[in-house]
């Protein structure tokens, strides 16, 4: 299932992926520091939702209680349960 994650409090406006159980694949941020962000993609591809929320939940940037990375970790969350209550 494809899903799509719209972003709050941080310099990317939307994330999208791929979801296949709890394994997410296709992960692409829209704005926000564009090499950085196709790295975590890149790193994170095939990782479960476990993995990613272990690795990158609570991180922050700067000033802010949220980061890019964070919200990634929020969003595959919200899409697995949507998901397994599907």
């Amino acid at each position: 299932m494809d899903y799509t994650y719209r972003t709050g409090q941080v310099c990317s406006m939307m994330i999208t992926f791929h979801i296949e159980g709890n394994v997410i694949t296709n992960v692409a941020f829209m704005g926000g520091c564009d090499g950085n962000l196709k790295a975590i993609s890149k790193l994170v591809d095939g990782w479960t939702v476990e993995q990613i929320e272990e690795k990158l939940a609570g991180n922050t940037c700067g000033s802010k209680s949220t980061s890019c990375a964070d919200q990634l970790a929020r969003a595959v969350r919200e899409a697995y349960e949507t998901v397994k209550t599907a």
